[in-house]
């Protein structure tokens, strides 16, 4: 019996088409807002933690969604989907105001309650905030991807592993349209002193965009180097004034103003107490509000450059 001949490519035909960019015009799809999270050390757990981990982050979200008053959004997900470390959904980006102010620190307490009685693994969440035109029937589009080179970002990654595990459980990043829109444009209760300017830049891939980090539960470093929590009312100008006075510098090292700038390395926030090992160019730090370059950013027990290197 003889075997059927495959037919040359150029005679097969498929269901799907894909459609040549720039040929004729289309509709644009319409704007959603995505939130995506992803658990930190997830592929450390053991394999039996896997299942109950994955089912278990949804849940949490949904949680604090609820507790900060977004029913609406927790049961009118677009495209909602299990990462299996994590969740990504798009929403209607009328409600970014929100998710900004006051879910992502509901989120942060959720978190902390969840740890606290907890005699599982810790869940620490990386966050990340977007928007952009995707299509509802399945949320495939260059926003999304975005939403996740930006959870996969060094800065997100750098300080929530920088920061202690008993106190702080979410960090978020917040893509730079998100930002101006939202943020600057005060349609949100996160004020812009909150959040901190970085590179988001993915190792291995062809990514870099300006984005922004939030810490809603800052610890260690990241409160000495200005990264305000929550509950922390504003400082009085004069009290202000008096943390600028009389920094202390060292060789590589310039102070002033209220910005950071790190063009190339490792930038460190605040004093570190233990043992930090950074090969490379020198770091400039301006004060309380981060601007940070290509490179790690650093609050703790941070190795970069050279053979054997952890992250």
């Amino acid at each position: 019996m003889s075997r059927p001949v495959p037919a040359p490519y150029a005679e097969t035909h498929t269901a799907t088409s894909v459609p040549a960019p720039n040929t004729e015009s289309r509709p644009l799809p319409p704007y959603r807002a995505l939130f995506a999270v992803d658990a930190k050390d997830f592929t450390g757990l053991a394999a039996l933690q896997h299942g109950p981990v994955s089912r278990l982050i949804p849940e949490l979200v949904d949680q604090a969604l609820e507790r900060a008053g977004l029913r609406e959004l927790r049961d009118s997900k677009r495209f909602p989907a299990n990462t299996g470390d994590g969740v990504v959904f798009g929403f209607d980006p009328a409600l970014l105001p929100f998710v900004l102010w006051p879910f992502l620190g509901v989120l942060d307490d959720t978190l902390g309650a969840y740890n606290r009685q907890s005699v599982g693994p810790r869940i620490r969440l990386r966050a990340s905030v977007h928007v952009g035109p995707l299509p509802d029937a399945d949320g495939n589009g260059t926003a999304r991807n975005d939403t996740h080179r930006l959870l996969d970002s060094r800065p997100v990654k750098a300080i929530l592993t920088a920061a202690s595990e008993e106190v702080t459980h979410l960090a978020a990043v917040i893509s730079q349209r998100v930002y101006e829109d939202v943020v600057l444009g005060g349609y949100t209760g996160l004020h812009p002193d909150r959040c901190v300017e970085v590179p988001a830049t993915v190792e291995g891939k062809v990514f870099a965009q300006r984005a922004w980090l939030y810490v809603p539960s800052p610890s260690g470093n990241l409160v000495q180097a200005g990264v305000r929590p929550r509950e922390e009312a504003a400082a009085p100008a004069g009290a202000s004034a008096d943390r600028e006075q009389a920094p202390v510098t060292s060789p590589g090292t310039q102070y002033s103003g209220n910005t950071q700038h790190v063009g190339e390395g490792a930038a460190v926030m605040g004093s570190v107490g233990r043992d930090f090992t950074y090969t490379g160019g020198s770091t400039a730090y301006h004060g309380t509000n981060q601007h940070w370059g290509s490179g790690d950013n650093v609050a703790g027990d941070k190795r970069t450059g050279g053979a054997g290197d952890g992250r």
